[in-house]
């Protein structure tokens, strides 16, 4: 990361001593992305170099200390008239709420009216399907890159579950020891949010890996304790499936976006793009309304008016 000397940066010397031992911290300490914590500096730069001109002069940590919500406000409009966009501007907030914690921390400022002040509404985001080929590919058990055997069955069983199923990560791992426990269930009751269920057809291909795992998993699967397991035995946390994606991802040459969410994404869109009606589609995803479903698997007007004429009898 640049340092600060290579910048120009319009503060007193208290608070410029203080943003370097932040930005040190977060470097050090809380180990940030080199992109993160240059993109926090610059924020934090921009917001000093503001303050000079709203309060007429370069900051120190007391006028730091006394900011109200407005003062934030008035910043993120002036960066809003620059041209920022909600995403720029809810990571400048983050950055600046990130520099008051660290000052509070230390008794040099009061970090509330930052944490008080709500960010600006973010656009939704799609996240993007894989293509069906790159999705057989990453739940295949021959592609998992697990040394155990029973890890790489267990593997290649949550991420069948994901795509093949539709399944929340939450939702696969929170299955109990007593599902898929026969081979020959045909559907699957999944508990989602606000505590929910739901049934959602079982595929072959997804009862065969389940199995497998069942098979070679080296612990006892009691029926109301957790399906899939750690190393170790215990539940199987998310961030361990998160991470192996990451590995698939660069193993098999798939884009960043190409994450466990993403598999269910594919699920909806690839039963869309096959025929499958959205009502049905936002039944299997669990979806309260019907328009969350058409923001989730990219529904435009043109597939919508297809689906009417299509289906409409006086169209």
């Amino acid at each position: 990361m640049k340092t600060q000397e290579q910048f120009l940066i319009s503060a007193k010397p208290d608070l410029q001593a203080a943003r370097m031992e932040w930005l040190a911290a977060l470097a050090g300490e809380r180990r940030l992305s080199t992109l993160t914590a240059e993109a926090y500096e610059r924020d934090t730069r921009q917001f000093l170099q503001f303050l000079t001109g709203h309060c007429g002069g370069p900051p120190g940590i007391a006028d730091i200390a006394e900011l109200k919500p407005a003062d934030l406000r008035a910043f993120l409009s002036a960066r809003r008239g620059a041209g920022a966009g909600a995403r720029t501007l809810g990571r400048g907030l983050a950055g600046i709420r990130s520099l008051l914690r660290f000052l509070e921390r230390r008794g040099m400022a009061n970090a509330a009216g930052a944490a008080a002040l709500r960010a600006p509404r973010q656009p939704k985001s799609l996240p993007r399907p894989l293509t069906a080929l790159d999705a057989k590919r990453v739940v295949a058990a021959g592609e998992q890159l697990a040394e155990e055997p029973w890890i790489a069955a267990r593997n290649a069983a949550v991420l069948t579950l994901l795509y093949g199923c539709g399944l929340r990560i939450s939702e696969a791992l929170g299955l109990a020891g007593g599902e898929i426990a026969h081979g020959d269930e045909t559907m699957l009751r999944v508990t989602g949010k606000g505590g929910k269920t739901r049934l959602v057809p079982l595929l072959p291909v997804a009862v065969q890996a389940a199995m497998e795992y069942r098979r070679l998993c080296p612990y006892h699967l009691e029926t109301e304790k957790p399906l899939f397991r750690g190393a170790r035995g215990g539940p199987l946390n998310p961030a361990i499936i998160q991470r192996e994606m990451v590995r698939l991802r660069s193993a098999l040459n798939l884009p960043d976006t190409a994450t466990p969410h993403a598999l269910r994404h594919s699920f909806a869109t690839h039963l869309l793009g096959r025929g499958g009606d959205l009502r049905t589609i936002q039944e299997l995803l669990g979806h309260a309304s019907l328009s969350t479903t058409q923001v989730y698997t990219g529904v435009d007007t043109a597939r919508l008016l297809e689906i009417y004429e299509s289906a409409h009898p006086r169209a």
